[in-house]
């Protein structure tokens, strides 16, 4: 396991004393302003802070496109990916186009048959699906590599209109319109929307094209703000940036699930998670409800998650969430037992870690290898990959990067230095799936690693835990860390992690694997807990935490969820 090392992040002053001019908490003043919030309007996300869908190229066509479509009485079959956000996605365009009276149905890709995104045997099956031809597929979460398979689908007659925000390759598909912020030329100030996020935009332009049509009047048409909790979910499921605009949409989300008003399926994810929806945080989606979601795109069809977040029905929602549930803990099962194959492998110096570390194995299954290199990227602090061998034999993997390392650039110099070895691949910096020739696995491995110095310059890496330095005593209190837990944090803008010296008073192993301690600071004590963590920790320590709430017996507390500590020279 490799030790971290703590940082403080760098406070800008003037920023947060602006903030906090403005009206801002302090607190919130200083934190928002060291992850780059230097003006009020910032921190307003409310939904006239959302930036105008007029920005995203090609979106006014694509809407006049749809808009024809529904006029017309046209066949609409919406092509997702097989993860949380194109689960969401799908349930967004499915919800979004039916209250607009569309003709319209989905398709989701099996992971194990038809792979990632809109191939040619997709579209085969579109040209078979038991609601009819479609005249036009839409893809969501995916569709900017489809070159081959928007070919298809000309050839086989239907249209195509592509939602994505995944980074395009060299060649852009032949599609009739492409809304990806991420495509050349595209001027949209927020490159980081999730794929969910694109199909709504979408939508909000669509339904302005329908206004402007006088089929609804000026302020009329369907509430779309009412699919905001998907739009959260998926969003922060996909580990995107959430920017001052990503921020803006799941914010609206939360709110949503947060006063009871949110789809049959999100209320039955809270309830087989056992979360309170009126607490509703950007932790819940990403840690509880994303991963049931995930679970049937990891171990069997991911429309199963899709009709959960479609379907009115409570009852029938609960009786799906039920089943992600159960595929979630299945997927625990397996995960675990990879994990420690591979962490066996490693120690037994099978795969070289270099500047990489990469692993496979024959019958792992293929829809957890990505959890496996996630786990594994955390012990070794590594670009990780991890492999397994799908029924064609070739390799499927996925893989998981660090902040030093754009995982996509690095696939993209390996697979145009080895021409071949790599049969398709794509994604973003900290995340990538491909398809690898297993004969080619060795080669591979030695071709990713040099890459990886290549393009990084590093041989090796040390994970940072950037920290917002000392919090004040006077905020030291369950009431701050409510405050805390009511915000947005997440990718790109983390939640805080504060760092001080503690007296450690008392220290016990709960379960034999989380260590529970007593911390003095001054005059204040605090309830601490290192979860994972078994080895006790030195009388005066430098601590990394986050600031909690603690809830028993109907008495709130402040608690602390240690993120790192060491031992320290220092004495308070």
């Amino acid at each position: 396991m490799v030790t971290p090392k703590l940082s403080n992040r760098l406070a800008d002053f003037q920023a947060s004393q602006a903030l906090e001019a403005a009206g801002i908490h302090p607190l919130l003043a200083r934190l928002w302003a060291a992850r780059g919030v230097s003006c009020l309007g910032d921190t307003q996300l409310v939904w006239g802070a959302l930036i105008p869908p007029g920005k995203l190229t090609h979106i006014q066509h694509a809407a006049s496109i749809l808009a024809d479509a529904i006029h017309n009485g046209k066949r609409l079959l919406i092509v997702a990916d097989y993860d949380c956000d194109g689960a969401t996605a799908c349930a967004v365009g499915m919800r979004g186009l039916r209250s607009m009276g569309a003709i319209v149905d989905f398709l989701v890709p099996n992971r194990f048959e038809t792979g990632y995104g809109l191939s040619p045997a997709v579209v085969s099956l579109a040209v078979q699906h038991p609601s009819g031809k479609p005249d036009i597929l839409i893809t969501v979460d995916n569709g900017i590599a489809s070159v081959d398979g928007v070919q298809a689908a000309k050839l086989a007659g239907i249209d195509v209109v592509i939602t994505d925000h995944h980074l395009p390759g060299d060649t852009l598909p032949q599609a009739l319109a492409i809304v990806n912020p991420n495509q050349p030329g595209c001027g949209f100030p927020s490159k980081n929307l999730a794929g969910v996020g694109v199909i709504f935009y979408l939508l909000l332009a669509l339904r302005a094209e329908m206004r402007q049509r006088g089929v609804y009047p000026k302020d009329g048409g369907p509430r779309l703000d009412s699919l905001a909790d998907l739009v959260a979910l998926g969003t922060v499921a996909d580990v995107v940036k959430l920017d001052a605009n990503n921020r803006v949409l799941v914010t609206q989300g939360l709110q949503k699930m947060r006063a009871g008003k949110m789809q049959a399926g999100i209320r039955a994810l809270f309830a087989v998670s056992g979360r309170e929806p009126r607490q509703a945080s950007g932790f819940d989606l990403g840690f509880a409800l994303g991963p049931r979601i995930n679970a049937a795109g990891r171990l069997a069809d991911m429309s199963i998650g899709i009709n959960c977040l479609i379907t009115d029905d409570e009852g029938e929602a609960l009786e799906l969430a039920r089943q992600l549930d159960g595929m979630n803990q299945e997927r625990r099962g397996i995960e675990t037992t990879m994990r420690e194959e591979a962490l066996a492998a490693i120690e037994a110096s099978t795969p070289v870690i270099g500047a990489t570390v990469c692993v496979y194995h024959p019958e792992w299954h293929q829809g957890v290898v990505g959890l496996v290199a996630s786990r594994l990227k955390e012990t070794y602090w590594r670009p990780t990959l991890a492999f397994a061998r799908s029924d064609s034999g070739e390799l499927r993997g996925s893989g998981r990067s660090i902040p030093d390392v754009h995982l996509r650039d690095v696939l993209d110099l390996v697979s145009k230095r080895y021409p071949g070895i790599i049969l398709k691949f794509g994604g973003h910096a900290m995340a990538a799936g491909l398809t690898l020739r297993e004969d080619a696995y060795a080669q591979f491995i030695e071709g990713f690693d040099a890459a990886v110095i290549e393009l990084s310059g590093k041989a090796s890496f040390d994970p940072v835990i950037e920290t917002d330095g000392s919090l004040e005593t006077g905020y030291a209190n369950a009431e701050v860390a409510g405050l805390l837990q009511q915000q947005v944090w997440g990718a790109g803008f983390p939640a805080p992690v504060f760092r001080d010296t503690f007296h450690v008073r008392q220290q016990r192993l709960l379960k034999d694997k989380h260590l529970k301690l007593n911390l003095e600071r001054g005059n204040q004590r605090f309830d601490a807990i290192w979860f994972n963590h078994a080895d006790m920790l030195p009388e005066y320590a430098d601590v990394a935490y986050r600031l909690d709430q603690n809830v028993w017996n109907g008495v709130v507390s402040a608690q602390l969820i240690i993120e790192h500590a060491c031992a320290t020279d220092y004495r308070q």
